[in-house]
């Protein structure tokens, strides 16, 4: 698995557990709540991007969630599984503010990352916000 996607994985699950336990960014930026084995393996390479995801998205919050409302079509915020939320949340600040990052790569790792966490559905949601997200902020360019 390539060290990006894997540091995507890391960061969709402190996003999750930040959402499901309010968790300091602190001790997710520091990886202390995976076990000590994984933690002892963690690639610094893997571990940097994460860092970066978790504590941008994390930072920009508010932009983020306003960025997906947006583009919620008959849901409402609050009515999101947690999983897709998480995953919504690294994708949305990716295309918000990775601009290096090509768009289609950003959802396509989200995508993939709903196909593996997220109920059977999660993925096509997923794809129809993000999607929905970058083709606006492509629009005020």
């Amino acid at each position: 698995m390539a060290s990006r996607r894997k540091a995507r994985i890391l960061a969709f699950q402190a996003v999750y557990a930040w959402d499901s336990s309010g968790g300091a960014t602190e001790r997710l930026l520091d990886f202390d709540w995976l076990d000590e084995e994984k933690r002892a393996t963690l690639d610094e390479e893997v571990a940097t991007f994460a860092r970066l995801l978790i504590g941008g998205t994390l930072e920009n919050i508010g932009a983020v969630d306003a960025a997906i409302t947006a583009h919620l079509q008959n849901w409402s915020f609050e009515r999101l599984k947690r999983v897709d939320l998480a995953v919504l949340r690294i994708g949305a600040y990716s295309l918000l503010f990775q601009r290096d990052i090509p768009a289609q790569i950003t959802i396509d790792e989200a995508i993939e990352i709903a196909k593996e966490y997220g109920s059977d559905d999660s993925y096509r949601f997923i794809n129809g916000v993000l999607d929905g997200i970058w083709k606006a902020e492509s629009a005020k360019v």
